[in-house]
């Protein structure tokens, strides 16, 4: 009777097991996708330009539907012909967020189309969804492009989230000129493997089959779009760049450039970024006095932040970015962008 009691009591542990691990698995998968791809809203202060700041830069508002939310586009430089310029911004930001870079490209004489990605700044969207959702938007975004029949060449420049969906959404049947990928991933699976192993460990082996699993229900087919694939097949100009010392997205782990090998479009060239102000996931593009001046007001932020002990009053937090030179922080490499408005060029 014992034996037999004993036995029982080891069937059910299993079966609790057997049940357990993959409940316990997707609950922590799905807390984990609400703590980092949660809403972004448009920050009360910003140390970084924004388009209030800018004069005599017009721009025009628009909506288009990416699923069920409906997101917000903005149209830069509409007398420009010379090609269309349309950028995807990076996770935990939106499209003012690269406000530097879309004046850049309108002196240059480009039109510019940014948006805000799902649940980004001015769009709809409980969350930012996952790593596969930028992909989703920017085909949006083309679709809404396409219907314009502005008939321009479209050039795509994305940063990291939207350095993987520039290439991701190649996998489309847009008609694009060209792309320039920054510090993007090859695939979501691949950067969540990178970054779940970073923080977990071993443990991340264990739950990697149930994020795929968990991924895959969340976005369908879309969970599997690969930057790579995309490059392979579109066979257009493409820019793939990244930094030697990015911690965000490891150079020779889930990034896009880490792949070369398997990239076989022959109109593909690559930047490595190596030198040691221009290395990491941020700062390929900025000018070496940007650099120099964010690692200062970062340091004063700090001294504040310790002053207040993290609860700065509203009034200090507006008097410090009001002092902040947002020209300054968000000045740009003219050596980097200069390359890409060239590499854009060649592509007309």
């Amino acid at each position: 009777m014992k034996k037999l009691l004993k036995k029982k009591s080891i069937i059910i542990c299993l079966v609790l097991f057997i049940i357990g691990v993959p409940v316990m698995s997707f609950v922590m998968i799905h807390n984990l996708y609400a703590s980092n791809f949660a809403r972004v809203g448009m920050p009360e202060y910003t140390g970084w330009l924004r388009y209030d700041d800018l004069t005599g830069y017009d721009r025009k508002m628009v909506e288009f539907k990416s699923g069920e939310n409906m997101l917000t586009g903005y149209i830069y430089g509409e007398e420009n012909t010379k090609g269309l310029v349309v950028i995807a911004h990076g996770l935990g930001g939106g499209a003012e967020s690269y406000t530097a870079e879309t004046v850049y490209f309108v002196d240059a004489g480009w039109k510019v189309f940014a948006y805000d990605c799902t649940g980004s700044y001015r769009s709809e969207g409980d969350s930012t969804m996952g790593l596969p959702q930028s992909a989703l938007d920017l085909d949006a975004a083309l679709c809404y492009v396409e219907e314009q029949d502005w008939g321009l060449p479209v050039m795509l420049y994305g940063h990291s989230w939207g350095g993987y969906a520039v290439g991701a959404v190649l996998n489309y049947d847009h008609d694009i000129t060209a792309a320039v990928s920054i510090s993007g991933y090859a695939t979501p699976m691949a950067l969540l493997d990178e970054q779940s192993s970073d923080i977990m460990g071993w443990l991340a082996k264990v739950l990697y089959p149930f994020e795929s699993i968990y991924q895959k229900v969340r976005f369908g087919d879309a969970a599997d779009l690969s930057a790579i694939d995309g490059i392979n097949k579109s066979g257009i100009p493409v820019m793939i760049v990244h930094g030697t010392e990015d911690e965000a997205i490891k150079y020779d782990g889930a990034a896009i450039i880490a792949h070369k090998d398997e990239i076989t479009n022959p109109q593909a060239v690559y930047k490595v970024c190596d030198t040691k102000d221009h290395n990491n996931h941020n700062n390929l593009f900025m000018s070496d006095a940007s650099v120099e001046y964010v690692t200062e007001v970062n340091a004063e932020y700090e001294t504040l932040y310790e002053k207040y002990e993290g609860e700065i009053p509203d009034d200090e937090k507006e008097k410090f970015y009001a002092g902040v030179d947002k020209f300054l922080t968000s000045g740009l490499d003219m050596d980097f962008m200069n390359d890409v408005n060239t590499f854009f060029e060649n592509g007309l």
